[in-house]
């Protein structure tokens, strides 16, 4: 087996597990972190100094870090908490059509809550330009909503040239920064944006946690989404899961460690995995060479049907988009809204590396595909090698 499909999710690195385990010992690592006795205080001593790892990672004061159950639930408390504190009656939002699900979802059930709502096609680099997103604003634009990184294609947005911009308009500027942290450097204290989701799983940490950064000052306000105990500065009731608070701190103090060797690393791979898929002919780059995170390849196949393709790679774990997205198994709405065609779109591959992956995999990888593919359109009635 072969993964690269890190974009989806990410194995556990075994520091973060070993940081985990006294967190589940039955005995005396148990508390409660709102507990004010000895246990209580020793669990929340751990989660304070996680949400100091997350702070540091991404440039901004531990208490403007908020913990979650993930970034799903850190874009919902950031689009929802916002306008409706602000009030959903003629606000308006700005987005894109290659926001994740988790964006597209929120904003289009608020729709039907009164919020009007601007969806953005990208350019033909994947990329949503500053102005595109400056032109869309209103008078009564109350929040832009923009990925940092795209989850399909590894296209970077122009996030630290908006947000000064948006700032000086009055206007509240959340970020998914899911792909970004750990991989690009983030500083907040530099970056006027207001909100910002991250997830522990995609950098080598548990599932089931993530955080939502809400500046301090000028202070971003939100309504809560979860009720009950006042948890997490009145934002997010709940008791906190100290083991993956833990490992979700472990998790970005290693990526901020290793994350400009990394960078190097994984742009290395990323470039002769395409460089292989080349001999094929009439294959197409999702993913921008230049304005792209190193891990992420995206590469349509012309002439041969997804399913298929992805039938004839069984030892090969990768996918056609988004994880959250597969299941519809229909072509993916990121590459339709670039452009790509629904039988291009439906051939594609997400291939995504990362802290794991060796150059004998990426060979591997690329020749299983070639096979693939050559076989494919050898059986293909409609295939035309000469076109």
């Amino acid at each position: 087996m072969i993964y690269l499909d890190y974009a989806a999710t990410t194995p556990l690195d075994p520091r973060v597990r070993d940081a985990m385990l006294p967190w589940l010992d039955a005995e005396t690592h148990f508390g409660n972190p709102a507990s004010d006795h000895a246990m209580g205080r020793s669990a929340r001593a751990a989660v304070e100094q996680a949400r100091t790892e997350v702070a540091a990672l991404l440039g901004c004061g531990p208490d403007e870090i908020v913990w979650t159950s993930g970034a799903t639930e850190s874009n919902n408390l950031a689009i929802k908490g916002a306008l409706e504190f602000r009030g959903l009656q003629g606000a308006h939002l700005v987005t894109s059509r290659i926001e994740h699900k988790a964006v597209l979802d929120t904003c289009r059930y608020l729709e039907t809550q009164g919020l009007r709502v601007t969806y953005l096609t990208p350019q033909a680099d994947g990329l949503i330009a500053a102005e595109q997103v400056l032109a869309a604003l209103r008078p009564e634009t109350a929040m832009v909503s923009l990925m940092w990184v795209n989850n399909e294609t590894g296209a970077i947005n122009p996030v630290a040239a908006l947000a000064s911009q948006l700032r000086e308009r009055g206007v509240l500027f959340h970020v998914d920064a899911v792909q970004a942290a750990g991989k690009l450097a983030i500083d907040l204290a530099q970056t006027p944006i207001d909100l910002l989701s991250v997830s522990g799983h995609k950098l080598y940490g548990p599932k089931g946690i993530g955080a939502l950064f809400v500046r301090k000052r000028p202070r971003a306000r939100l309504a809560p989404q979860i009720h009950g105990g006042g948890h997490e500065q009145g934002m997010r009731s709940g008791t906190l899961a100290t083991q993956q608070i833990v490992g979700c701190g472990m998790a970005f103090r290693l990526a901020g460690e290793a994350m400009a060797d990394e960078a190097h690393r994984l742009l290395a791979l990323r470039e002769r995995l395409w460089t292989a898929l080349q001999v094929l002919p009439r294959i197409y780059r999702n993913s921008p060479a230049e304005a792209g995170v190193p891990g992420i390849l995206n590469v349509s196949f012309d002439g041969a049907e997804g399913e298929s393709l992805r039938a004839m790679l069984p030892a090969l774990m990768v996918s056609s988009g988004s994880a959250c997205s597969s299941a519809t198994r229909e072509p993916s709405y990121v590459l339709r809204a670039l452009g790509r065609d629904d039988e291009l779109a439906g051939s594609s591959l997400r291939l995504s590396m990362g802290r794991f992956t060796t150059s004998a995999q990426v060979d591997a990888a690329a020749a299983q595909v070639v096979e693939a593919v050559t076989r494919l359109r050898a059986w293909s009635p409609l295939w035309d090698a000469a076109a």
